[in-house]
């Protein structure tokens, strides 16, 4: 009978650091070749990190570490921490902040999408004893310290920076410490406390050095850890931090290859029925493999691998052979079924993150169907029982010989006697998954700072180069399963190859930043007749959702002949151009796009703050706004353009100068024409007669720069008013109300306010009179300060005068490439640079799968706090940043240099938050600051100038500039013997 998987759990994201290694794969390679990865340090090496002399150079001393050379890095930009906070830090939980983040990449799931419990487990903090050590802190500083250091606080830290709104735990049973958590997590997901469980941990100690062996301690006198081997003295300390995710299995229906699945968990206590508190209990070791074995409902006959706890101690060694041996035979399990794996032989000994190393190599194993050696094994200890056992040692990597599917136990026991264990099976197959066609796909990145922005996208290069992923895989998983930052990129492909290339060479690449108050608010720019171009729905269709279903509703609304001809307009590039430019077809087609792409945008979540339309793009801004109903708008549109259409034939002449210049050239020529358009500081143009046109074209020679555009009719001239009548005949019965936003008037150049009435007359108005369009981006610029304008149709002519007007501003269709979809998809990726909330996941993302994919490439700064230098280097650190000192009270108004605060409070945000680069613009609490450290400036003013600041003083007065005043201002009223 099968298994009832409904409890099962599995690993959807993994993160680790250990010693010796660049990542996991080169972590990986090392255990299946037998290297050891701790490392001798000399005694330079020792000094350095702060071992005392006397301890260095005696005998009984061994300077054998797992060291983790990247233990003082952090990136604490990324997770909005003061530079000071990131000194006073303890290392384990700098690391532990961003393993939780790249696990949680590795997933691919955004955290904001499911409820995410944190179980967090670091050994004791060697760092806050070493900054102890060198003196007495001051009262903030030392509990600044301790919420940095203090296994109370990581958890909910992690939570708090990561936005995770489950259980937060911390977790501490000694050595056990993160398999215990690895079982709470389950439980709480199998009981539905949580959708999803982050567990990480560390055992990073501060010095990273040797230790004194005792004789008959549990440490190493050779310096080699050699778990079940004859030769086994003892066990080495190690460094590392690691991490991994787990969800229900039932519900991952969609996301990266799993790591692994746990069948089943199960904790105990050995209790008192041992030979000392630091003994280990075979009778409490073989219940818990029971009771795992019992939790997963398997029996020890299908268990292949068991990761040992493997402490390599004459004593521990024993004791966990027979109990393993005990429980799996028990259940079934053959002689020499289970192999032994001893991850402590080859990277030392973790601490509380060794259950989650010893986790994160049998899930290799059982992923990879390769088993690995103990590192260093010569020879079984002959203390160990094996005659007829389950268990043997592996001494070469082999393929798994275990029984299908290939499952493992893993071990894990604390000191005390805290006992986990944990039964894994190898992960399901990834489901096949049909070659997807090649198109434009849209691959964007985001980071907390420009740096990291760079290194991302080498980081993402190298791995398209390397693994040749499908591109719909990876544009999907960015978009998805990346929570976006403030620096960003953007980049559109067809293969993973031209992605790469492009990162590469910085070749079409877009980069931008949100803007620190959010994203800019959005004006739609809609274009009138003359961009009209065969073939210019081809590329919206294929790459922005909803663009298609937008346009055939619109194109319903025209009646079936017309709209079977402007659909082969629309989607045949070899549609006769001069056909398509005839007002009958121009303006038809040009109001489906434009309506089609802006309703697009708005279900993509890019929706207008008002709307500025030029000549028939007003229509289009009228039905947005929601003035007009799209059937009413698509048949007016339509009796428009064959109303103009019928028309006296004229032309139109743009003019690169200002419309009062025109007025004049117009009357110095005595031309018999009209300003049809007031387009900017620089450009308008007049329409007439076509021989009229020509002959003030010739008078003007090079005067001004002129072109004749693309129009068959004199629109916004007398030659319209024939088709007036038709006009207002069509806007009978039509049903016209106050826009929802607002959006440009042609014929005022003001903009029309939502709740404000719309005149018919107006409409109809608008087709003959002079457009406004200046008019309408200044008072857009001046509603909207740092708006971004978006020209929404084919073209980037408004684009460009928009520009000229001061507006941010990108053409969605700028009709330049021969991809017509990689325009679009371009334009889209810029949006989404300048922040806009675009749905990534349906821009060029769908259809892709989750993958793994490289991690935040976190910066390498390192830490470490002054307190844990030598105590005469920290007391200097520590000496009072003004000469003066604390003030015993203030001084006489005459003897208050106005200087004085501006030098000494810069100095006081430098020690506070650690923090050099500031000026009058810096802000407390972007720069890191918290109420904790606000109080703690507040002391440090108090010692420097004998004055007492109000707390909501300096809160309300964040930056440095107000805060330097507040300080002067209170200065001098003191001197004065009066308050302020």
């Amino acid at each position: 009978m099968s298994r009832d998987r409904s409890l099962d759990i599995a690993v959807t994201g993994v993160h680790a650091l250990f010693p010796g290694a660049a990542d996991l794969d080169d972590w990986w390679n090392a255990v299946l070749a037998g290297r050891v990865l701790t490392t001798r340090l000399d005694r330079t090496d020792l000094l350095s990190a702060g071992v005392p002399p006397e301890l260095a150079d005696d005998p009984d001393y061994v300077p054998v570490r797992g060291h983790l050379d990247e233990a003082d890095r952090f990136d604490h930009a990324l997770f909005r921490i003061s530079a000071r906070d990131a000194e006073l830090m303890d290392p384990q939980h700098r690391l532990m902040l961003e393993s939780a983040w790249a696990a949680l990449e590795d997933a691919a799931v955004r955290s904001a999408d499911l409820t995410t419990a944190v179980y967090a487990s670091d050994s004791g903090s060697g760092y806050l004893r070493a900054m102890l050590a060198a003196g007495p802190l001051d009262p903030l500083t030392l509990d600044q310290a301790l919420h940095g250091t203090e296994p109370d606080f990581i958890a909910s830290l992690i939570a708090y920076k990561l936005g995770l709104t489950g259980t937060a735990l911390g977790v501490r049973t000694a050595c056990s410490s993160s398999l215990v958590s690895v079982h709470l997590a389950v439980q709480a997901l199998i009981n539905g406390e949580c959708d999803q469980a982050v567990v990480v941990a560390a055992g990073i100690d501060y010095p990273q050095a040797g230790h004194l062996h005792v004789p008959g301690g549990i440490q190493s006198v050779s310096g080699h850890c050699r778990p079940f081997d004859a030769r086994a003295d003892g066990v080495v300390a190690g460094s590392g931090v690691a991490c991994v995710v787990l969800r229900r299995l039932a519900d991952v229906t969609d996301g990266p290859p799993l790591y692994g699945v746990l069948l089943g968990t199960a904790t105990n206590n050995d209790g008192s029925a041992k030979a000392g508190y630091y003994a280990p209990s075979a009778e409490g070791q073989e219940a818990v493999i029971v009771a795992a074995l019992a939790a997963a409902d398997v029996g020890a006959d299908s268990i292949g691998y068991l990761e040992a706890h493997a402490t390599g101690t004459h004593v521990g060694d024993p004791i966990e052979w027979s109990a393993a041996s005990a429980a799996l035979s028990a259940g079934g399990a053959h002689p020499g079924q289970v192999a032994v794996g001893a991850l402590k032989s080859t990277i030392g000994h973790l601490d509380s993150a060794s259950g989650l190393a010893g986790l994160i190599r049998a899930m290799r194993v059982l992923r990879e169907g390769v088993v690995p050696p103990v590192t260093g094994f010569t020879e079984l200890n002959p203390l160990l029982d094996v005659a007829g056992g389950p268990l043997y040692v592996p001494t070469a990597a082999g393929p798994w010989t275990g029984p299908e599917p290939r499952r493992a136990g893993v071990s894990s026991f604390g000191i005390g006697g805290t006992n986990a264990h944990v039964i894994v099976e190898q992960p399901p197959p990834a489901p096949v998954v049909p070659p997807r066609p090649e198109r434009e796909r849209l691959v964007v990145l985001s980071t907390a700072g420009t740096d990291a922005l760079d290194r991302a996208a080498d980081r993402l290069a190298g791995h398209l180069r390397r693994a040749e992923p499908d591109l719909a895989d990876v544009a999907y998983t960015l978009a998805t399963g990346r929570n976006p930052l403030n620096s960003r990129l953007a980049v559109t492909g067809r293969t993973a190859a031209e992605v790469a290339e492009r990162l590469e060479h910085a070749a079409g690449v877009v980069r931008g930043a949100c803007p620190t108050g959010g994203p800019a608010p959005v004006v739609f720019l809609l274009p009138g007749q003359g961009t009209q171009r065969p073939g210019m729905a081809i590329g919206p269709a294929a790459v922005l959702p909803g663009f298609a279903d937008e346009l055939d509703a619109c194109l319903r609304g025209y009646g079936a002949a017309l709209a079977a001809h402007l659909r082969h307009a629309l989607y045949d590039p070899e549609f006769p151009a001069e056909d398509l430019a005839a007002t009958v077809l121009a303006q038809p087609a040009l109001f489906a796009m434009e309506y089609a792409i802006g309703r697009a945008l708005i279900g993509l979540g890019v929706a207008p703050a008002a709307l500025v339309g030029h000549s028939l793009g007003e229509l289009t801004a009228a039905c947005l706004a929601g003035a007009i109903d799209l059937p009413d708008a698509a048949r007016f549109v339509a009796a428009r353009g064959e109303a103009m259409h019928g028309c006296p034939r004229g032309s139109m002449l743009a003019l690169g100068c200002d419309p009062g210049t025109a007025r004049s050239l117009l009357a110095d020529a005595g031309a018999d024409l009209e300003l049809a358009t007031e387009n900017g500081a620089d450009s308008c143009a007049v329409a007439g007669p076509d021989e009229e046109i020509g002959r003030f074209r010739a008078w003007l020679g090079d005067q001004v720069l002129t072109r004749v555009l693309p129009t068959s009719h004199a629109f916004h001239s007398s030659l319209i008013e024939p088709a007036l009548p038709a006009l207002a005949q069509a806007l009978t019965g039509v049903t016209l109300r106050p826009p929802a936003v607002p959006y440009a008037s042609n014929l005022s150049g003001r903009l029309i306010e939502p709740g404000e009435p719309i005149s018919a007359d107006d409409l109809v108005a608008q087709a003959r009179r002079p457009v406004l369009f200046a008019g309408g981006l200044a008072a857009v610029a001046e509603r909207l300060p740092g708006c971004l304008a978006i020209e929404v149709g084919p073209g980037r002519v408004l684009s460009g005068l928009a520009a000229a007007a001061g507006l941010d501003a990108v053409p969605l269709l700028p009709m330049r490439d021969e991809r017509p979809a990689q325009e679009v998809v371009d334009a889209l990726g810029t949006l989404w640079t300048r922040g806009q909330p675009l749905a990534p996941e349906l821009l060029g993302a769908d259809g892709g799968r989750p993958v793994h994919l490289p991690s935040y490439p976190f910066a390498d700064r390192r830490w470490s706090a002054p307190e844990v230098a030598p105590v005469a280097a920290a007391a200097a650190t520590r000496a009072p940043v003004a000469a003066a000192g604390p003030a015993a009270g203030p001084a006489p108004a005459d003897q208050v240099p106005a200087a004085a605060p501006a030098v000494v409070l810069p100095k006081l945000w430098a020690e506070v938050l650690g923090h050099g680069d500031l000026d009058d613009d810096s802000d407390f609490f972007a720069l890191g600051g918290d109420s904790l450290l606000i109080t703690q400036l507040a002391r440090r003013i108090h010692e420097e100038f004998g004055l007492r600041v109000p707390l909501r003083e300096l809160l309300a007065g964040r930056t440095l500039g107000r805060q330097t005043a507040l300080v002067r201002d209170k200065l001098r009223s003191a001197a004065a013997g009066t308050t302020s």
